[in-house]
């Protein structure tokens, strides 16, 4: 049995409670969280733009702390899961390495490719596993990508264009501040940024174009250089001001043999498909493959189970680890460079 403390009761936290529920081989233990009602049960007031919303929830045979130091210190947690503001994923995890637990941290890794790397190192240091939440490739239609580009079913990978837009979070405090959130790069585009990490490597080189807000990116379009010129991908996210289509999110994926699309949003209340996975091959074939899943919160579920599995067998997760999780975040730091410089930059 793999024990767990959650360290912060917002979104994810609850999130990752529920889908602690739904597995086996693991139990929530500990819980740590400033706000006293949160924490005696009372999750009325946590929201997301997913999932289901905050309720009454029973938490008695877990231990509950007001105390970072109280909850490092129990014995009885073998991972400690982060869902707290990315300000605090650094101090946070470091100090739960340092403690002997092993690491969940929800994304970004940090806010600081500085401090993202600290955290690998911390996590070597104690010989433990750190794990970042990037939950995007177990999303059905992201997981038969990442298959389709790891067996090689179409050949080899081209590039692609990968998109992620939401409306003004206005409901988010602190989402534009570069010290507390880090805004849509970070919050947002992150997501691709660690997905084309993951099925092209690491990027030589990128150039952004778009708007800023303070001192971070609102929206923006970047093209991206690999050591294989022949790899074209580039990327839009960022924020909308109008509040009618809260979330988008699609790709479209080229390979010798096929060209992969998918593309999703929420209008008003209402999710829409716009695009179903669809293959096109190079016979003018274009199918729609059988995906499980539609509970979103089925995602963070295998996310979760996954980094579980990895804990039991001692291996390293080839899509959660912290090293991936780094680079991603670099790539978008280059990326808030590139726009404010306004040319091309090296990665």
């Amino acid at each position: 049995m793999i024990k767990i403390g959650i360290a912060g009761l917002g979104f994810m936290g609850m999130i990752h409670y529920l889908a602690y529920q739904r597995l086996r081989g693991v139990k929530v233990v500990a819980m740590w969280e400033l706000d006293p009602k949160r924490l005696a049960g009372d999750w009325r007031s946590i929201k997301g733009n997913f999932g289901p919303p905050g309720e009454m929830m029973d938490l008695s045979g877990i231990a509950r702390y007001e105390s970072m130091k109280d909850f490092l210190a129990d014995e009885k947690v073998d991972m400690v899961d982060v869902c707290l503001p990315p300000s605090l994923h650094a101090k946070v995890t470091v100090a739960a390495l340092k403690a002997g637990k092993h690491v969940f941290c929800e994304k970004p890794i940090a806010l600081k490719a500085s401090d993202g790397a600290r955290m690998v190192r911390a996590a070597s240091a104690a010989r433990k596993k750190l794990f970042i939440g990037h939950v995007l490739p177990f999303f059905p239609e992201f997981d038969f990508a990442y298959e389709a580009v790891t067996s090689k079913r179409y050949g080899r990978l081209l590039g692609g264009h990968f998109k992620r837009v939401i409306s003004d979070p206005q409901w988010l405090q602190g989402f534009y501040d570069p010290e507390r959130v880090g805004g849509p790069m970070l919050d947002l585009h992150v997501h691709d940024a660690h997905f084309i990490r993951l099925l092209c490597g690491m990027p030589t080189g990128v150039s952004t174009v778009g708007r800023l807000r303070g001192e971070v990116a609102e929206y923006f379009n970047s093209q991206f250089r690999f050591r294989d010129p022949r790899l074209s991908v580039t990327a839009t996210s960022g924020t909308i001001g109008q509040q009618g289509r809260g979330f988008l999110h699609g790709y479209e994926i080229h390979f010798e043999r096929a060209t992969l699309a998918f593309e999703f949003a929420m209008v008003g209340d209402e999710p829409r498909t716009l695009m179903p996975l669809t293959v096109f091959d190079r016979q003018g074939g274009a199918t729609e493959p059988k995906l499980a899943g539609g509970d979103p919160v089925d995602c963070f579920v295998a996310e979760l189970k996954h980094a579980l599995a990895c804990l039991k067998n001692k291996k390293k997760s080839k899509i959660l680890d912290g090293s991936l999780a780094r680079d991603a975040l670099k790539i978008c730091q280059q990326q808030t460079k590139s726009l404010v410089a306004g040319r091309p930059v090296k990665i």
